[in-house]
This record gives structure tokens, C-alpha cells and sequence, in this order.
């Protein structure tokens, strides 16, 4: 029986991660299926950083094959804030709402010519060896000048992608699920399981 472990307590990440990853693993577990306690602090500089810290220090704990992510904005106009900031930009309690707000003000002198900004995602996998994996989905767009949508959470009513005139937050889950910065990362996770397990599915 194959088990991977992934370093959330949100249950709807697991679910989220097993339709993309579920024919490489028998059972997906999360950390709410654990009694400890575990806090990490993502210190880190960059999603690479912060993604490895908190496979590493799962994996340390458990010894089960582990997946931790890092994801955020990155706005050519801010220099790439919010970035690791992305969840705690308008401070640590704030809601999407108030994240938001605090984006638009920031940018509201910005012509729509220079309202460039990236998703990014960096998946950290640790395999029942302890050898590393990493990968990196981009997802290029620009950010609007009004929220749009109700689908999605963080950031999507304000970004729009790349050869879309919708935001993330209007497009179908389907379609913003093939095309995100989330979605490309998994893509290039899954040759690798392939080629860690050589085989295309886990024996069931």
C-alpha cells in the first residue's frame, strides 16, 4: 500500500490533490488524520524555500513520502509582491476581501499596460527515500482594476490570465484548473512519479 502524505490540514487541498496525483498512491493522508500539533513558520525567501521546509520537516516526523506546496502573487509593479507574502499581505487574520483591497490601492495609479503578475506554484515531494523533488508552475496574466467572479479564493477575482478577458474567479473550475499555475506544477510532478515508480499507476 502506497501512502503519500501532504502537509496541510485542508482536506479539500487533499481532495484537490488527489484527482491530480491519486493513480501514483494507494491512500492520501493529511496531517488533520494525525494527533501532533504541528506549526511550521514560513520563513522563507522564496515559494522553493518555504515548500522544502515544510516537506522536510514532515517527512522527519513521519518518514511517509511527503508533498508540501507554496503558492502566491508575483505583480511586476510592486517588484513582486506580494509574493511569499501572498496569505499575510494585508496582515495575518485578513480576509481575501481585505488582501485584495490593499492590492488594488497600491496599484490604482498603474495603467493596465503595467498591471503585469504571475501565479506561482512550487510543489516540494520527498519519496520513501528521502530523495527531493521540486517543481514550478507559472501562470502569466495581469491584475484588474475590480474584483470579478465568485469561483475560487485568494487573489482570482483580480487576475486575469493570459488570453482570457475573464479573472480566475469567473472562469469554470474545470478550465481554471488546466490552465493554472497549480495545475502546471502537477503536470511536471507526475513525469516524475512516473519515472520514480516507473509505471503510470500504483498497483491497486
Amino acid at each position: 500500500m502506497r501512502k503519500l502524505l501532504v502537509a496541510t490540514k485542508n482536506r479539500g487541498k487533499a481532495k484537490e490533490i488527489k484527482e491530480l496525483i491519486g493513480d501514483f498512491f494507494d491512500i492520501i493522508l493529511t496531517l488533520s488524520d494525525f494527533d501532533e500539533n504541528i506549526n511550521i513558520i514560513e520563513d522563507g525567501k522564496t515559494f522553493e524555500e518555504n515548500a522544502l521546509k515544510k516537506s522536510k520537516t514532515i517527512y522527519s516526523l513521519y518518514k511517509l513520502p511527503t508533498l508540501a506546496d507554496d503558492s502566491g502573487l508575483e505583480v511586476d509593479a510592486l517588484d513582486g509582491r506580494p509574493g511569499v507574502y501572498s496569505a499575510r499581505y494585508a496582515g495575518d487574520n485578513a480576509t481575501d476581501e481585505e488582501k485584495i483591497k490593499k492590492l488594488l490601492e497600491e496599484l490604482k495609479n498603474i495603467p493596465e499596460e503595467k498591471r503585469g503578475a504571475q501565479f506561482v506554484c512550487v510543489l516540494a515531494f520527498i519519496d520513501e527515500n528521502g530523495r527531493v523533488y521540486q517543481t514550478r508552475g507559472v501562470c502569466r496574466g495581469k491584475i484588474g482594476f475590480a474584483p470579478k467572479g465568485v469561483n475560487g479564493f485568494g487573489y482570482d477575482p483580480i487576475f486575469i490570465p493570459e488570453g482570457y478577458n475573464a479573472t480566475f474567479a469567473e472562469l469554470e473550475s474545470d478550465e481554471k484548473n488546466r490552465i493554472s499555475h497549480r495545475a502546471r506544477a502537477f503536470e511536471k510532478l507526475k513525469k516524475i512519479l512516473g519515472e520514480i515508480y516507473n509505471e503510470d499507476t500504483c498497483d491497486k
